[in-house]
C-alpha cells in the first residue's frame, strides 16, 4: 500500500511539474509573441511623421490634373495607413492592459487568440505604411 501510494504521489508530483512547465512555456511564447507585435509597433511608429511630411508635399501638388490626381491618390493612400494606425493602437489598447503589454502578464486563452488577430493585423498594417511611403516618395521623386 505504502509503494502504491508513493507510486500515485509521484505521478501526480510529476503531473503537476510538467503542466506547470507546459504554462510556463505558454507564458513565454506569449511573451515574446508580445515582444514581437510591440517591436512592429515601434518600428513603424516613427514613420508616422515621414508620412506627415508627404502629405504636406503630395497635397501642395494637387490639382485636376492627370498628376495631381495622381498626388492626390498618393496622399489619400498615406492618411489611410495613418488613420489604420491610429485605429490599431486604439483597438490593441482596448484589448490589452499595460501589465500584458509590458510586464509579461499571463495572457486568458481569449486574450491569446486577440494576440494572434493583432499579430496578424499589425504585420498588415506595417505592409500598408511602407507601400503608402515608398508610392509617395516614387510620386514624388518622377518630379
Amino acid at each position: 500500500m505504502k509503494k502504491l501510494f508513493g507510486i500515485l504521489a509521484t505521478i501526480l508530483l510529476i503531473g503537476n511539474i510538467s503542466c506547470k512547465g507546459e504554462k510556463k512555456g505558454d507564458t513565454e511564447a506569449a511573451n515574446e509573441q508580445m515582444d514581437k507585435v510591440m517591436a512592429i509597433h515601434d518600428e513603424v511608429m516613427p514613420k508616422m511623421s515621414v508620412m506627415g511630411q508627404l502629405v504636406g508635399e503630395l497635397s501642395s501638388k494637387e490639382d485636376s490634373t492627370e498628376i495631381g490626381l495622381q498626388y492626390k491618390e498618393a496622399r489619400k493612400g498615406l492618411q489611410d495607413a495613418h488613420q489604420a494606425m491610429m485605429d490599431w493602437m486604439q483597438g490593441f489598447g482596448n484589448r490589452f492592459d499595460s501589465d500584458e503589454i509590458l510586464n509579461g502578464k499571463a495572457l486568458t486563452d481569449q486574450k491569446q487568440i486577440w494576440l494572434n488577430e493583432e499579430e496578424e493585423k499589425v504585420e498588415a498594417l506595417r505592409e500598408q505604411i511602407y507601400t503608402s511611403i515608398a508610392n509617395a516618395e516614387k510620386l514624388l521623386k518622377k518630379e
